[in-house]
């Protein structure tokens, strides 16, 4: 099985020829993304024979993920790792997400931050890495119990049959709704970080807040009908509801109720725009899907 551990980098020149030179021990390639660093990130992991992939300016990491995907799938890779720059992940727990793809038990494997009794994350962190897998986990048929790792293995399928679009943090969620929506199997091994220094180079607010509009957006086109359609059938019901009473008002009293009456319209025209919306986009998203199955 040839394995190939991918790197998104972005000014890592502190860590990455450490990381590298215990990686070549483990890999068979090893694939850094540079994502449009200042310092000498890249020039080191060429030197350490890494195959070097240079983003023009920094793009994010979503977009770091997706150029990993490309190559080790134009290379034919059997497995895909990818593997973070900071020093945090450890060499050693690679062969544990490794082993569910070696025994054909999983497409995809996740390595988790909280199946681990001696974690020793940061508690807003943890609170902010639940609250987000809570939301992923809503979002589709799998329950894992941390979304966000950036610690996974994936076969050669899904690096033929997923391409993330994602540049932000959201992209982590996103490979997840893809990967249900495809019925890969994914699992989840436990791992340790290292939360040593600077524990991350990501605004914990600007973090979740893309990781949540980015599932939002995948939601909304994935399932229109569910993301649209049921808020919509309610502003409409409630629409109805404030209508009626102020018929059944201006019956009685020849009187309008000017505030009953503005709910009573903007909720119905919410509600009738939002499944309109879900109608079209449901549609669309159809057509699309039926033209790339021909």
């Amino acid at each position: 099985m040839q394995v190939t551990v991918g790197i998104p980098a972005y000014n890592e020149e502190k860590h990455i020829a450490a990381i590298i030179l215990k990686l070549q021990k483990i890999a068979d390639k090893i694939i850094v993304c540079n994502d449009g660093s200042s310092d000498l990130t890249g020039l080191i992991a060429e030197k350490m024979g890494a195959i070097v992939i240079n983003q023009p300016k920094n793009l994010g990491y979503g977009a770091a993920i997706r150029s990993l995907f490309l190559k080790a799938s134009e290379l034919n890779s059997d497995v895909l790792v990818t593997f973070d720059a900071d020093g945090q992940h450890r060499v050693e727990d690679i062969e544990k997400v490794l082993e569910p793809i070696k025994k054909n038990e999983a497409d995809i494997v996740i390595g988790s931050r909280f199946l681990n009794q001696d974690t020793n994350i940061p508690k807003y962190r943890e609170f902010g890495i639940k609250t987000i897998t809570s939301i992923a986990n809503i979002s589709t048929d799998i329950k894992v119990s941390d979304s966000q790792s950036g610690f996974r293995a994936y076969n050669n399928k899904v690096l033929k049959e997923i391409v993330p679009s994602d540049h932000g943090m959201g992209v982590s969620t996103e490979i997840l709704i893809k990967a249900n929506n495809k019925k890969f199997r994914i699992s989840e091994v436990p791992i340790t970080i290292l939360y040593e220094g600077d524990t991350s180079t990501h605004n914990p607010v600007s973090h979740g807040a893309s990781v949540i509009l980015s599932t939002m957006k995948f939601i909304s086109i994935e399932h229109p009908l569910k993301f649209y359609g049921i808020p919509g059938i309610i502003f409409l019901v409630i629409g109805l509801f404030f209508v009626v009473w102020t018929i059944q008002e201006f019956t009685a009293t020849r009187q309008i109720w000017t505030n009953i009456t503005l709910i009573g319209i903007g909720s119905t025209l919410i509600g009738t725009v939002l499944i309109l919306t879900s109608i079209m986009l449901f549609s669309l998203v159809s057509v699309v899907r039926e033209r790339r199955s021909d």
